[in-house]
């Protein structure tokens, strides 16, 4: 999400202001489908300067106890990963995501699934409006799980950030 950053603004800090997430129900489109979900996953932290984003959608597309593994490279070159709750993300990565326009959508997926389960490893690119151009391009891991009735997100570690150190793999690109 934060290409510009060393990671130091997500994570979690502890001033980082408190913010409410209403309980709402899913939205069937966002859940009952890989498609849906993951485009969800997208749409929810999007949206010009100053909008807030779509915290309540979406915590509907985790199971309560999700984990967010954030992968960062610091700034000696040591790459390092530290684990968050939903909360502590929104928390972390509210006042970043709400102060500037920012865009982001899926444009290549490699879906590993087996029975109920997937995997997938979702390549997406962002920029600061809605129609490009593009100032970044990540790969986020979630793992995901068919209930019967909706998948639900178990677990996410994000984002590997392209850079030139660390060119994308042709195998994430579209």
């Amino acid at each position: 999400f934060f290409p510009q950053d060393t990671g130091k603004s997500i994570g979690p800090q502890k001033h980082a202001p408190h913010v409410s997430i209403p309980k709402i129900p899913p939205r069937a489109e966002d859940v009952s489908t890989l498609d849906g979900i993951i485009k969800a996953y997208y749409e929810v932290v999007s949206g010009p300067a100053d909008q807030p984003r779509q915290w309540d959608r979406d915590a509907t597309l985790y199971i309560p106890n999700v984990r967010f593994i954030i992968i960062r490279q610091e700034e000696a070159g040591k790459t390092t990963a530290q684990s968050m709750t939903h909360q502590e993300f929104v928390d972390s990565s509210d006042a970043s995501l709400r102060g500037k326009a920012f865009y982001e959508h899926e444009v290549h997926r490699i879906t590993h699934r087996a029975g109920n389960v997937a995997h997938l490893l979702s390549t997406s690119e962002h920029a600061s409006s809605s129609t490009g151009p593009v100032e970044g391009r990540s790969v986020d891991s979630l793992e995901l799980f068919w209930d019967g009735t909706r998948w639900w997100i178990t677990n996410v570690s994000i984002w590997d950030v392209e850079s030139s150190r660390h060119p994308l793999p042709a195998e994430f690109l579209p």
